[in-house]
């Protein structure tokens, strides 16, 4: 019977790579029109909807930004428990190794709107300089939004990596995994700092008990690969 991390290293990425393209196209797209196009076209429209103060745009940035989060969570928790009897139990190793994949790639699309929709947000004011560029924000609190734009871009390139690995190297690809705990400390970060929901109390223990659990989920798989060497050592 193969290890089961021969198993998933022989898997494709769950989701086509022009699949991925198209839908980050969508959402940018999508962000870009609702953002910029709409309330040039349609004025009317977008005054009867936002009122003086446009907020919209702000309240999608932010449940967004949860989803992101959300999601990034959970792919990191698949991830850690892909190659131990946590995943073997359910899913099972190539269903987490997908979902684990999925939820990467879909919270990717989620951040990238959470970051592009702000640009219908007028009370912020960001251009697409300040939305892309880490720390070229001035106007609000710019380290800790510099910090989950670095997170961003973390997120992307291990996203991107399950397209590039029989090029890079079983090695190499886990190297750049290692990358997610601190795309994950970046958005927690982020979030803690930058979030305007951060001061809520259910916001609150879901940070605390979507770090606390990711730790333990760490904790565990070091010490079950390090009984799985000595039991492989003394077997020698």
């Amino acid at each position: 019977m193969k290890p089961i991390n021969d198993e998933l290293d022989q898997l494709p990425p769950a989701m086509p790579l022009h699949i991925l393209i198209g839908m980050l196209l969508a959402v940018a797209l999508g962000a870009f029109a609702a953002a910029i196009v709409l309330p040039n076209w349609l004025p009317g429209l977008s005054q009867s909807l936002l009122g003086n103060e446009p907020k919209v745009y702000w309240y999608l940035s932010r449940a967004s930004a949860v989803v992101a989060y959300s999601l990034l969570w959970l792919s990191m928790a698949l991830g850690l428990s892909i190659t131990n009897k946590l995943a073997r139990v359910w899913p099972g190793g190539p269903a987490a190794f997908d979902l684990h994949q999925f939820a990467s790639l879909i919270g990717l699309a989620f951040a990238l709107f959470h970051a592009l929709i702000l640009l219908g947000d007028k009370y912020i004011n960001y251009d697409l300089g300040q939305v892309l560029v880490p720390f070229n924000s001035t106007g609000y609190k710019p380290v800790w939004v510099g910090l989950g734009q670095i997170g961003f871009y973390l997120l992307a390139i291990v996203g991107l990596s399950f397209y590039m690995r029989k090029r890079l190297g079983n090695r190499m690809w886990r190297l750049i995994h290692y990358l997610s705990f601190f795309t994950f400390v970046l958005a927690l970060l982020h979030g803690i700092f930058a979030g305007t929901d951060s001061a809520g109390f259910a916001i609150q223990v879901f940070y605390w008990a979507s770090g606390a659990s990711l730790l333990f989920l760490l904790i565990y798989r070091i010490f079950v690969t390090r009984f799985a060497v000595r039991k492989q050592t003394r077997a020698a």
